[in-house]
């Protein structure tokens, strides 16, 4: 069995064109997706929350990612959740998450 210590997987659209740099001979591409959950609240009225994740590619998929990819796809994407932490030049403390990508599917078309 694959290992479930920190997996993710999401299904969303993307909000963004991925912004693809290479570094050396190393490709990354990154972008973020929206995932929406619907419920209703107590009075019976559909409710909708919309969720945003950063999404980090490397390698061969992202490659694949800034060839086929654009803003409003909807894709599929496994990976491991990534804290980290930078300082501002005012040195403030910033911390960021991601979900680092090694599994890509697109789905359908646009929305």
């Amino acid at each position: 069995m694959k290992s479930l210590r920190n997996s993710v997987q999401l299904i969303g659209r993307l909000g963004k064109d991925p912004e693809v740099k290479v570094f050396g001979e190393k490709k990354k591409a990154s972008f973020s997706i929206a995932t929406t959950d619907s419920y209703k609240n107590a009075k019976g009225e559909k409710v909708e929350d919309t969720q945003w994740h950063n999404i980090v590619i490397w390698g061969s998929l992202a490659g694949i990612a800034e060839k086929y990819l654009k803003k409003g796809n909807e894709v599929c994407v496994e990976g491991k959740l990534v804290h980290r932490q930078y300082e501002t030049t005012e040195g403030e403390k910033r911390f960021f998450t991601e979900i680092n990508v090694n599994d890509l599917l697109m789905l359908g078309g646009n929305k």
